[in-house]
């Protein structure tokens, strides 16, 4: 009997996709419609959770698909950050170009370290990813005449995106492009992470040596993993960069790569969401205790953190499956007879 195979169609591929996430984006919007209305004044703030959830979702792809911990993740923001305020201060201006220029600069920087990084395993590989930071801050360090050095590059002035809106002191044209830019960020994992490649980062997290007895290319699919990581991680820095307008060495500083860790393991790893929420709980935890107490808010910060790890080992997100294991658990437990 003959069989006839019909190929996929790609439309109600893309039709199964959107209807699988689009209440997710929805509230996404509405929440950003909200927080925009409820804090007109806290833009500039608001702003800053985006572009960090933006990094944070880098990171997510590399570490919590793929497996490869890192504490050098700062190498590739900083990079985007100072390649896209020297396109801005010495070629053009233009917001969309100057994203091009950081995605493609972390890229190639997080190509050219991975092609070392991915052949190393457990704390030497975390040597390597700190060694590299560092070695790229002290770049930028010693070429005072370039990047400013110890004070910054500053001089970073924009032109309107798309040559028609305008950047305005108040931080709402900063927002929403830092919002939309966070969603097509996020559309893009998606669609990546549910691809054949995604499922691959999977298998190789869950065993190495599995994938590599079926024949799965895995030195060279984590290269490909952690080059488009950097290309997302040089968006955040070079939205970074033309937000602020400000570049410092701070941007490669190891206490970014160590937070943003921390901020993957509050929301949850893996899974996209669990980096936006992560990123938002430290970022608003961290504002206000550091506004309560400038000395001791980190107590705080190490509370939340452990708290999460020993009740919450998959992250804030895993919070409502919790919830309804504590909730069937109670439920099951006998009642008392009475005497």
């Amino acid at each position: 009997m003959n069989t006839v195979r019909t190929q996929p169609d790609p439309g109600n591929a893309i039709m199964r996709f959107l209807k699988k996430r689009i209440a997710v984006y929805a509230l996404l919007i509405a929440i950003s419609i909200a927080v925009f209305f409820l804090f007109p004044y806290d833009l500039g703030f608001l702003t800053r959770i985006i572009i960090m959830m933006i990094f944070v979702l880098s990171l997510d792809l590399i570490l919590g698909f793929a497996g490869v911990a890192t504490l050098g993740h700062a190498a590739l923001y900083g990079t985007g950050a100072y390649m896209a305020g020297l396109f801005a201060v010495h070629i053009s201006a233009s917001p969309i170009v100057g994203l091009g220029v950081g995605a493609l600069s972390g890229a190639v920087i997080a190509f050219i370290s991975a092609l070392i990084l991915m052949r190393a395993h457990g704390l030497t590989l975390l040597m390597l990813t700190i060694a590299i930071a560092e070695v790229l801050k002290e770049i930028a360090n010693k070429a005072q005449t370039l990047t400013g050095g110890a004070d910054g590059l500053s001089g970073i002035v924009m032109a309107p995106i798309f040559g028609q809106i305008e950047f305005d002191f108040v931080g709402q044209t900063g927002y929403w492009y830092s919002f939309a830019l966070l969603m097509i960020v996020l559309f893009f994992l998606h669609i990546i992470t549910d691809s054949p490649f995604g499922l691959g980062l999977r298998g190789i997290k869950q065993s190495t040596a599995r994938m590599r007895a079926i024949g799965a290319p895995v030195y060279w699919r984590l290269v490909a993993a952690y080059t488009v990581s950097g290309a997302i991680a040089g968006i955040a820095g070079a939205l970074s960069a033309q937000i602020t307008e400000l570049v410092s060495l701070n941007v490669y500083d190891f206490s970014l790569s160590a937070e943003i860790v921390i901020m993957l393991i509050l929301g949850g790893a893996g899974r996209l969401y669990g980096a936006l929420l992560g990123t938002a709980v430290f970022l608003i935890v961290h504002h206000t205790a550091a506004s309560v107490d400038p000395f001791n808010w980190l107590f705080i910060i190490g509370g939340l953190v452990l708290g999460v790890i020993f009740f919450l080992p998959g992250g804030l997100l895993s919070f409502p499956k919790k919830l309804g294991w504590v909730t069937t658990w109670f439920s099951k437990q006998p009642e008392e007879t009475p005497r």
